[in-house]
């Protein structure tokens, strides 16, 4: 499990080893065909800033050689916004004073007709609170056979689960998981998470090999921008990556690193990163990992978006809604946080196609489910 390997990793010497890196060892890095983990390092130090352009070229090249001039498009639908969690930043958290809504089976499927007529979506993200009683496994695992007819692929964003939990989800049409870790500072942790099933750091964080043990077809892995040091914080995100990609080498991987938004509960960030920070965090995966799926959803504003669309990014969220029912049923809802790019689906996809891209609205079929499962 990455707990122990983690375990082996400190938090103030692997900030110290990236902030000693020098303008050496960014060209060092910048010279390889790939990567270690000490590139990754030199890529995200301060002492990279002065290489974004040289940066921005190779993790554009590297995207055109694997993705094309593609972008891929996805939807969120949240389901429930119960929580048994009291996460600081949240605001889903579970003493904010706030109506708790609960999606019955018709209520999920009106949303799905209402995303459908919004944009040709399929592929589907369904996030919930972590409240296993009201929105255990059962509710999921209908859930996903709701949708399962508007659209082939179905990912969810979940509590972490048990790995036979995730295999039965995967049986009724689950093909990704996204999760979360927030940050990998162990000590710091608690402190987020004070609370509730999130408070297990060992549990969320070893939740990634649950998901590649039970075959889950394509993990996504993340870690909030503005709680901890953002340098340290990706770097172990990297060599998490690293070591699920040499053991579960058939699966898919995504990115995301959110930068925190405002939320109902009003937490402050403790660490800002700038536009430019997040442009050299992006490149640096890129050259990083040249296969790994790098996403942004609304929380970014529409003009960096689309210049980043070309340099890296190869999947998007548009017209998200992060309230339960909020495309049809509930649409003034509480948000679990704010968007930034409230342009239509239709607007995203054109600023797409002005870029010289494609906007992919289907990357995955139903019929797949068979290859691999019979």
């Amino acid at each position: 499990m990455f707990s122990e390997v983690l375990e082996k990793t400190g938090w103030d010497d692997t900030t110290a080893r990236i902030m000693a890196k020098t303008a050496a060892d960014v060209e060092i890095a910048l010279s390889k065909p790939h990567l270690d983990l000490e590139d990754f390092m030199a890529l995200v130090s301060p002492a990279a800033a002065p290489y974004l352009e040289q940066m921005a070229a190779l993790s554009r090249m590297h995207t055109l050689s694997r993705f094309g001039k593609t972008i891929s498009m996805y939807v969120p639908m949240y389901i429930t916004n119960s929580c048994t969690n009291s996460c600081v930043y949240c605001g889903f958290n579970r003493h904010n004073p706030m109506r708790r809504v609960i999606l019955t089976p018709e209520q999920i499927k009106d949303e799905c007709e209402a995303i459908k007529r919004l944009a040709p979506f399929d592929n589907l993200l369904l996030v919930t609170g972590e409240n296993p009683k009201v929105a255990g496994v059962e509710y999921l695992e209908n859930a996903l056979r709701v949708c399962r007819p508007y659209f082939n692929n179905l990912s969810i964003e979940v509590m972490p689960l048990k790995s036979e939990e995730y295999h039965r989800l995967t049986q009724s049409g689950l093909n990704g998981v996204v999760c979360f870790q927030e940050t990998y500072h162990r000590d710091r942790y608690k402190v987020y998470h004070p609370a509730g099933m999130k408070s297990n750091f060992e549990w969320r964080l070893n939740g990634y090999d649950r998901m590649g043990q039970a075959g889950v077809h394509k993990i996504g892995m993340g870690v909030l921008i503005g709680l901890e040091d953002w340098r340290t914080d990706v770097t172990m995100m990297a060599m998490h990556l690293g070591y699920l990609r040499k053991r579960y080498w058939k699966t898919k991987f995504s990115v995301n690193f959110p930068r925190m938004r405002p939320s109902e509960g009003h937490f402050q960030p403790n660490v800002v990163m700038s536009d430019r920070e997040l442009a050299q965090l992006t490149f640096a995966f890129r050259i990083f990992d040249h296969d790994v799926d790098i996403s942004y959803s609304t929380r970014e504003r529409p003009e960096f978006r689309d210049r980043m669309l070309s340099l890296g990014v190869t999947s998007m969220s548009a017209g998200s809604k992060t309230e339960p029912g909020g495309y049809h049923t509930y649409p003034q809802a509480l948000e679990q946080f704010s968007v930034s790019d409230s342009r239509t689906p239709a607007e995203v996809a054109e600023a797409i196609r002005r870029e010289g891209y494609e906007t992919v609205w289907k990357d995955w079929d139903k019929c797949f489910d068979t290859m691999i499962y019979a």
